[in-house]
């Protein structure tokens, strides 16, 4: 995986981030989801980087890169604290403007990324999520059945932890992976060997900050964004997979992300939620077609 790739290890706001680079063309920043690493989009970038000089992190708490505490109010796990990371790793790459997809919390952290820095955001792509304004204000019990370590990991510090820390970690993350009806076959072995082995005591403290966040200091910032009629302003893309939560639960998610972003497109594909490693020819086949614009 990542033939021809090096190794990114920058400190950066006194966390350490971890990552890949490679390729040749214009800046292209990948965000993973949780509970996974940049690992999960070892099938794209074969072909992103032959377009593009493509950079694949690990966000805060995740992966290889450092879980600092979480702070008053979690806000060292907040989307604001994740995206500017990512920002400033592209800016000691030379970058001062770049675009960017991300996938699951990585998706969470472009948005933020979005609204936070839009002359340096070129465009964004957005995999498999709505945004946390939205999820918050609309909660069901089918988005709960499906959902249900939004609200387990935010529980009080400690809990979820021994918990999650309780089992084994190929145990977790199977169950926490592998979706009814989908199961676990679309996944390379040597990628569920990487979660797995980031799957620690550090990734689980990180994960379980960066989904108490999401429902404090985020939700606190994106509710202000919306009463100040704040929206992503640059060309957004809008993917998800059919089968996942996102697309059983809402359908087409683009009538909503049009009340928060300004220019979007997109549509589904024909997949669970991990949609580029499901559906990477279809979801290359989307990013390719955005990006090129």
């Amino acid at each position: 995986m990542f033939e021809g790739f090096e190794t990114l290890d920058i400190e950066i706001n006194g966390v350490h981030i971890h990552g890949r680079h490679g390729g040749d063309g214009p800046p292209l920043l990948l965000l993973h989801g949780n509970p996974m690493t940049h690992v999960t989009w070892h099938r794209l970038v074969p072909v992103l980087s032959q377009h593009f000089h493509v950079v694949a992190t690990d966000l805060r708490g995740y992966g290889d890169s450092s879980a600092p505490p979480a702070g008053d109010n979690n806000v060292n796990y907040s989307f604001r604290a994740m995206a500017d990371d990512q920002v400033q790793v592209m800016c000691s790459l030379g970058y001062d403007r770049f675009r960017v997809a991300g996938h699951d919390r990585g998706a969470r952290t472009a948005h933020r990324m979005a609204l936070d820095y839009p002359g340096v955001v070129e465009q964004v792509a957005l995999i498999d999520i709505l945004p946390n304004h939205h999820i918050w204000n609309h909660v069901s019990r089918q988005w709960a059945q499906s959902s249900w370590h939004w609200v387990f990991m935010v529980q009080p510090e400690g809990f979820p932890e021994r918990m999650m820390g309780a089992v084994p970690a190929d145990w977790f993350m199977t169950h926490k992976l592998s979706k009814p009806g989908i199961g676990l076959d679309f996944m390379d072995p040597a990628a569920f060997a990487e979660y797995v082995r980031c799957f620690n005591e550090k990734t689980i403290r990180g994960s379980c900050a960066d989904y108490r966040a999401c429902i404090t200091c985020d939700l606190e910032m994106d509710s202000r964004d919306v009463d100040a009629g704040n929206k992503i302003d640059m060309p957004a893309l809008v993917i998800w997979g059919s089968k996942s939560h996102t697309g059983k639960v809402y359908g087409d998610i683009l009538p909503i992300w049009r009340q928060y972003a300004t220019r979007v497109s997109g549509g589904a594909i024909e997949c669970g939620h991990y949609v580029q490693e499901e559906a990477p020819q279809e979801t290359l086949e989307w990013l390719l077609e955005f990006f090129s614009q």
